[in-house]
This record gives C-alpha cells, sequence and structure tokens, in this order.
C-alpha cells in the first residue's frame, strides 16, 4: 500500500518522564522519528512516517492479542474518505500492548493519537485488522 502518511502526536505531561513516552509510541509502532514540541505545560512529541512500514508492531499486536475485530470496530468508526484517526492508551503502550481510547476524559495522563491519512482507508483497515470471522 502506498501513498500513506502516519502521523503520531501524544502530550508528555509535566509529571511524567518524555523517555517512557517515546518508548510507548516505540512500543507501538516501527521507524518514528519523535520530535518534543514545548507547551505552556509539558511538551508534545509528534512522529510522521511516509511509509506502511511504520505499522508493523500494531500489525504484529493485533495479531499477538487477538483482538483483531475489536480493533477494527475502533478503527472503523476512526474512518473517513482520506483517513482513519484512532487513539490508544499511553500506558498500555509502555507495557508493550494495544488498547485503545476516547480522545479525551478515559485516560488520565491522555491518549496517544494517531491519524492515517491514504487513498484507500478501507484497504488498510482490511490490511491492518482484517475479519476475522
Amino acid at each position: 500500500m502506498e501513498d500513506v502518511m502516519i502521523q503520531i502526536e501524544v502530550e508528555v505531561n509535566p509529571t511524567e518522564d518524555g523517555a517512557k513516552v517515546k518508548r510507548a509510541v516505540e512500543n507501538v509502532f516501527s521507524n518514528v522519528y519523535l520530535e518534543p514540541k514545548p507547551l505552556r505545560r509539558g511538551s508534545v512529541l509528534t512522529a510522521r512516517t511516509k511509509t506502511i512500514d511504520g505499522l508493523t508492531k500494531l500489525y504484529n499486536l493485533l495479531r499477538r492479542e487477538r483482538i483483531r475485530d475489536a480493533a477494527r470496530a475502533v478503527l472503523y468508526k476512526g474512518m473517513s474518505e482520506r483517513s482513519i484517526t484512532f487513539y490508544l492508551n499511553k500506558q498500555v503502550a509502555y507495557a508493550g500492548h494495544v488498547s485503545f481510547s476516547q480522545p479525551t476524559g478515559e485516560s488520565p495522563l491522555g491518549p496517544i493519537r494517531v491519524q492515517i491519512q491514504c487513498s484507500d482507508p478501507q484497504g488498510l483497515l482490511d490490511w491492518l485488522a482484517p475479519r476475522t470471522v
């Protein structure tokens, strides 16, 4: 699948260790370079990658944890004509697992926001989280 842009954004709160937040993202996404940007309180780490390789770890985690159907439902809800947007729990990602979350209120430290822009979101969804039944 070509024509893919993966954008990851995660806030680092003043009470958090930036290296641990970075590791949380790296546990779920491959080949991403995280760039810190200061905020009034804390900072935000952002990453962009233009290859599907960035999703390899997520692809493998969804299979290892046997949550493809649940992931498919969440990804489908976040799908638009040219993108898929979803949120991951940052503490769970740090532990090397995947747990989808809401954009606000669900995780006290805030989620990892992921937006995948591509010409064929349905094709990407079918590759990343195919139906299991």
